[in-house]
Parts: structure tokens; sequence; C-alpha cells
């Protein structure tokens, strides 16, 4: 198997498990774990707070079937960097947990919740490298550019 074919195989398979991650933490928002991602809402955010995990637990289950369905490019790298942008626009609600010392899955105590902060990095870039996100942007890009 050549090296380009196990990049292809590796960054499918990131892409399905960012999917099912994805769809398995939008319907936690909608069901069992509502209450818990309610701690992540900031308090200064002027939106009720369970509209914010539903809206939220609705946008995950259509990224992750999109990420689950999705396989030809430039779609792929369209929904991946989508998601990138919905891990960088949720991010406020986890500084929130941590500067407002809300408790949630666990995270109860200001060193679990700054150890999360770190891992957001991590899920965007997941979202970018999994779906070749940032090549097809440039690509798109340079399109557009020559049109």
């Amino acid at each position: 198997m050549t090296i380009s074919r196990v990049r292809r195989v590796a960054a499918g398979a990131g892409q399905v498990a960012l999917g099912a991650f994805l769809a398995f933490a939008g319907t936690s928002h909608l069901t069992v774990a509502r209450r818990e991602f309610q701690a992540q809402v900031p308090s200064w955010l002027p939106l009720d707070p369970d509209f914010v995990v539903l809206a939220s637990g609705v946008a995950e289950i259509s990224l992750g079937a999109a990420l689950l369905g999705v396989w030809k490019q430039p779609a792929r790298g369209v929904v991946g960097a989508t998601a990138a942008a919905f891990f960088v626009a949720v991010f406020p609600g986890n500084i929130a947990q941590f500067a407002e010392h809300k408790d949630g899955f666990g995270l109860d105590t200001d060193t679990k919740r700054a150890v999360r902060l770190a891992f957001q990095p991590l899920l965007v870039a997941w979202a970018l490298g999994a779906t070749g996100a940032v090549g097809t942007l440039r690509a798109l890009r340079r399109r557009e550019s020559t049109r």
C-alpha cells in the first residue's frame, strides 16, 4: 500500500470517527446530557441556555451526518471547514465554563476544565485534517480568483 493510499484511508477513518462523535454528541445534547451541556452556555450570552443546547445539538447532528455521508471533494473539505468553524464558535462556552467555575461532564475542578480547553484545538485540527479542508479551500479560492 502506498503512502498516499494510507493517508487517504486514515483520513477517511478520521472523518467517519469525527462524524460519529459529532452525531453522538449532538444526540446527547437533545437527550441524556442536556443539563450537562447547559453548564457550557456562557452566562453573558443573551439566549436561553436550553435553546442554545438544542440548536448546537441539531448543528452537531447535521455536521456528523454530513461527515458520514460526504466523501468527494470539494464538499468533503467544505463540511470539514464548517465543522472546524463550529468547534471555534463553541469554544467561548468552554472558556466560560472554566471562568465561571461551572461543573459539567465531571469537570468539577479548574484543572479539569483547563485540560478540556487544550483539547478544543485538537478537534479543529481533526476536522481540518480528516477532510482535507485546508487544501480544498485553497483550491476553491484559486479557482475563484481565475474566473
